[in-house]
């Protein structure tokens, strides 16, 4: 029988007969995931706590899509478990007793806090489009369908007066308030699993869970602003093919006006974090070198030898360096925003890369090297669920679900009485 991980494996020098890189892509793929639901919670919660005004309409998207997103985040480990209907463990049976099992409650507590922000947001929606059903005598299918689902939704409350919406409000601002530490608890104990493994000499570091953190957050909201330009731009696409020339003209200009001003103050606030992260991660890696441990020389053949590309190259400057320079650059665009945002998602995937993958290169006996050779072409299931195919399945996801999401959930034209 084959060893799991043996697939991908390929060995050098001195290594012992029973390693192998067991966390391969998947195991990427969870961190950088949930890192992508705390992040889009925390640009939700700068409107809904801070009161960032320009930020209303983005913060709205970002709520709906980081509760898409969740959905998705437990997926890449499950996939990566040998026997998958374990991992049900995890939530039936939640205990804090070790890091992942801790999953199981933050995973749920933060869930019921993002539905319930959600259900006040749009409880006003809800029972506006329930009440015209229910009046209606001769209702389709499609219609009753409509019906059970937006009524099952209000919950049966159906008070939208300027009162009571207040008091949604209030609630609104006192779950996100909540919800923003919760959040990065959900994605930094990611970065503690890893920062408590004392076995892995690239891992154990207190500052692990603070960079995932970080890093986190500027994935989130590039992820969300990558989005919505997406969306906006397929809605103006759409809505230019139904007007008459003249309309079409003042109606993408208007669309355009609105876009810009919400990315360009969304771009402020990814370099505000984007600043921290690089800073945390550069602080890191001189601390490293500065206390030169006793597995320090190994380390530095990988981070400057054998990782240079991945983390200096695609890392620091395709990642990160080159995605500043663009939204530091004055009069920021829609295109140059969309390339760096791009580039920002790449950055931080080639992050948890090198921590998850980088942490396995070298053998416990710091004398020999492992390569990971991810799966191209599935041949098996396998070689899918731990290879491309299975990585671009999970990061595909959320999006269909969001689609799906959107609508019950509108992200866009939406009447608000506060």
């Amino acid at each position: 029988m084959m060893v799991h991980g043996e697939i991908w494996t390929a060995k050098e020098l001195f290594v012992y007969p029973n390693e192998y890189i067991y966390w391969s892509i998947q195991i990427v793929m969870y961190p950088f995931m949930t890192g992508l639901v705390a992040g889009a919670f925390v640009l939700s919660s700068l409107y809904h706590v801070f009161g960032i005004k320009q930020l209303k309409e983005m913060a709205r998207f970002a709520l709906v899509f980081s509760f898409a997103l969740l959905f998705v985040a437990p997926l890449p480990i499950v996939l990566h478990l040998q026997h998958p209907f374990r991992g049900i463990n995890v939530f039936m049976t939640p205990h804090f007793t070790s890091a992942i099992a801790a999953f199981g409650i933050v995973f749920f507590t933060y869930g019921a806090i993002v539905a319930s922000e959600l259900w006040f947001l749009y409880r006003k929606h809800f029972v506006e489009v329930a009440l015209p059903l229910k009046e209606k005598q001769d209702k389709t299918v499609g219609e009753w369908l409509k019906f059970f689902i937006f009524c099952t939704l209000t919950l049966g409350v159906y008070d939208i007066s300027e009162e009571t919406l207040k008091r949604d409000h209030k609630a609104i601002k006192v779950l996100a308030g909540i919800g923003i530490p919760v959040a990065c608890f959900l994605h930094g104990y990611a970065g503690f699993i890893f920062g408590s493994v004392k076995a892995n000499a690239l891992w154990m570091t207190p500052l692990m869970p603070v960079i995932f953190i970080m890093s986190a957050i500027v994935s989130g909201i590039a992820l969300c602003m990558l989005t919505y330009i997406m969306t906006m731009e397929i809605r103006k696409f759409l809505a230019s093919r139904k007007m008459t020339p003249t309309q079409r003209f003042q109606s993408k200009e208007d669309l355009k006006g609105v876009e810009v001003s919400v990315v360009r103050m969304t771009a402020k606030y990814l370099l505000f974090f984007m600043v921290f992260a690089i800073s945390l991660e550069l602080l890191d890696l001189i601390f490293r070198g500065y206390t030169a441990v006793k597995s320090w020389d190994v380390l530095r053949s990988v981070i400057y030898g054998r990782d240079f590309t991945d983390i200096f190259i695609f890392q620091y400057t395709i990642g990160n360096l080159i995605p500043l320079i663009l939204f530091l650059m004055p009069g920021l665009t829609i295109r140059r925003t969309i390339v760096g945002v791009i580039l920002v998602l790449f950055g931080v995937f080639m992050m948890r890369w090198n921590v998850v993958i980088g942490g396995q290169a070298f053998s416990l006996t710091f004398a020999g090297y492992m390569h990971y050779h991810m799966p191209i072409i599935p041949h098996d299931w396998e070689t899918f669920k731990e290879g491309l195919f299975g990585a671009v399945s999970v990061f595909i996801l959320p999006f269909i679900l969001f689609w799906m999401i959107a609508k019950v959930f509108p992200v866009f034209d939406l009447k608000e009485s506060h």
